[in-house]
């Protein structure tokens, strides 16, 4: 208790909008440009994937956020596989309680508060849920799982926690109470629940896609900084791909499941 106090306290002091434009107006600045290569070499990113040589961002934040090349991703084919959205860290998957609560680290969660509606929280009683962890390395463009409609999309929260494993840990709650941005695509088979979650300083979490329906790999949107990413399933509606392993880096356009027959 005395370790969780202490964290969330250091948390609050540092994470308010003054300390957040800060951070984001350094990395937003063309003297960030220098720190690219240190950011690079720091993270072991491959300068071979980038769609533009280091050299041209103009901008610390402008890398973070950089896009790949075609073909830097392979997307698994299949109308009933269901892809990772993003590159990052299968921190944890599981069952969905009939209180629409989930397990993750030892804490309960709240789908309810995550996605911020009763109604669509019990659509999800009994399914799957999904947690993806995309530290500073990782490349921040969120894609989506399979096809569909885009039925609902809401924000919700404002400050945030860090979503690494200390902070979901200590934090209070971060993954239904940080700003997020929660989205419902309706599919052939189905319906499913992105929650994108935003992390510590900088809430940015940025739609970029304008098309009422969206393919599966394509782009979303993308992330600012260290982020997470919850994906839910009904009840009955997919089997996750037991090849995975918790705590394994996963890359967007793998296999996490396949939508059950009959669906």
């Amino acid at each position: 208790m005395v370790k969780e106090k202490l964290y969330r306290t250091m948390i609050e002091l540092t994470n308010g909008p003054v300390t957040s434009k800060l951070l984001q107006k350094i990395t937003m600045s063309k003297w960030s440009k220098a720190l690219i290569p240190l950011y690079m070499r720091a993270y072991k990113i491959k300068s071979h994937e980038l769609m533009i040589p280091p050299k041209q961002y103009p901008s610390l934040q402008d890398f973070f956020i950089r896009k790949l090349k075609n073909g830097a991703r392979v997307i698994e084919k299949g109308d009933k596989i269901i892809i990772s959205p993003v590159d990052g860290v299968l921190e944890e998957w599981g069952l969905i309680s009939e209180n629409t609560e989930m397990v993750i680290k030892g804490k309960v969660y709240s789908v309810q508060e995550m996605v911020g509606n009763e109604a669509i929280a019990k659509d999800y009683i009994g399914g799957k849920f999904v947690l993806l962890y995309l530290s500073p390395a990782h490349y921040h463009r969120i894609h989506a799982p399979y096809s569909g409609k885009i039925i609902s999309k809401h924000i919700l929260g404002n400050k945030s926690y860090p979503v690494n494993r200390l902070g979901l840990l200590y934090g209070k709650s971060p993954l239904s109470k940080n700003y997020r941005l929660a989205t419902e695509i309706k599919g052939e088979h189905g319906k499913y629940a992105i929650i994108k979650i935003g992390a510590m300083f900088v809430n940015s979490i940025e739609w970029t896609n304008p098309n009422e329906r969206v393919e599966k790999g394509e782009e979303l949107g993308y992330f600012s900084f260290g982020s997470s990413v919850v994906l839910l399933f009904p009840k009955g509606f997919m089997e996750l791909n037991q090849e995975l392993k918790k705590g394994t880096t996963i890359f967007m356009g793998n296999p996490i499941g396949i939508i059950n027959e009959g669906q």
